[in-house]
């Protein structure tokens, strides 16, 4: 199957989702877009040493069966995507991606695949299926990066240095509150971690905390980690950092920002919700993808993904 692989147009995004080295007798037909390392000094003859073929975006579209493209399409490359195309990357269907799954990929009949890392998954119009060969946390060490880019970006942007005394809540002990706790606790802080279990203490106490990190994104609509009621109850000049990136729903009422404009105040709170913050160490972070995507991703035929659907 010929497989084309494509720069993400996401904004601020540069990560390089496979890097030549990792390219090693996979099943399918590769075909890269021109330039697609460009922001890594990787040339196209690199790829072309691996076997790979070079060709313009809009020709990859046409060519091949399956997009993979790290980040949500564009609505730039909308017209060129042909019904019953695979759509590969972190999609996002129920979350940042509904939008266009809902108006672009049920009305093509596209297969989209959700390199979510605890739950990767085929999406064809109403269906939702689980994709075996993809083992739950393939992809770990991308999560907590996560968390490290986030929380460093955030402290940064906000111009801010903590200190032993600045007091901290991490919510959650999952991959990315792992990798939150990484980057914080080498300020020496006063750092708590709250569990699903406890967060009832982290609510009674909301109002302690000059820094408050979320690393929980939530599964089901209308349940939210933090509620617009809890958020009135803390303190003023208090910075929020979602790492989970899951804007609107682990902390109600919030919304998406950008690398390049990653914060936003309200009512005296500082928002940080950048769901691209790894590619702030995008060198380190395509390496990580790159492994990670070769085994579990490109190794297999993606004719596979048709056969889940019959």
């Amino acid at each position: 199957m010929q497989v084309g692989l494509i720069k993400p147009l996401y904004p601020y995004e540069k990560r390089v989702a496979l890097l030549p080295k990792d390219i090693n007798n996979f099943s399918n037909d590769l075909i890269i877009e021109t330039g697609f390392g460009n922001y890594l000094n990787i040339s196209d003859a690199e790829y072309i040493s691996k076997g790979c073929r070079i060709n313009s975006r809009n020709e990859i579209f046409k060519m091949c069966d399956a997009i993979c493209c790290l980040k949500l399409l564009q609505p730039c490359d909308y017209e060129f995507i042909r019904s019953g195309q695979i759509i590969v990357g972190w999609t996002h269907p129920t979350g940042s991606g509904t939008e266009f799954f809902n108006n672009i990929a049920v009305p093509l009949g596209l297969l989209i695949v959700d390199l979510d890392n605890i739950n990767p998954s085929l999406y064809y119009l109403d269906k939702k299926i689980p994709i075996p060969w993809i083992p739950r946390d393939f992809i770990r060490e991308n999560s907590v990066m996560a968390g490290v880019c986030s929380t460093l970006h955030a402290l940064i942007s906000y111009g801010y240095y903590p200190k032993s005394n600045t007091k901290v809540a991490i919510l959650a002990p999952g991959n990315v509150s792992q990798g939150a706790y990484q980057l914080i606790s080498k300020f020496n802080c006063n750092i708590r971690l709250f569990y699903r279990k406890t967060m009832e203490e982290f609510y009674n106490t909301i109002r302690d905390y000059d820094i408050i990190i979320n690393g929980i994104e939530v599964d089901k609509p209308n349940i939210h980690i933090i509620t617009k009621d809890q958020l009135k109850e803390i303190n003023k000049g208090t910075l929020i950092i979602d790492a989970a990136a899951d804007a609107g729903n682990a902390i109600e009422g919030t919304h998406y920002t950008n690398i390049g404009d990653p914060l936003y105040e309200e009512n005296g709170i500082t928002f940080y919700e950048v769901n691209n913050a790894p590619t702030i160490l995008y060198r380190e972070s395509s390496k990580i993808i790159s492994e990670s995507l070769s085994k579990w991703v490109f190794s297999y035929d993606f004719k596979e993904y048709y056969e889940l659907i019959k």
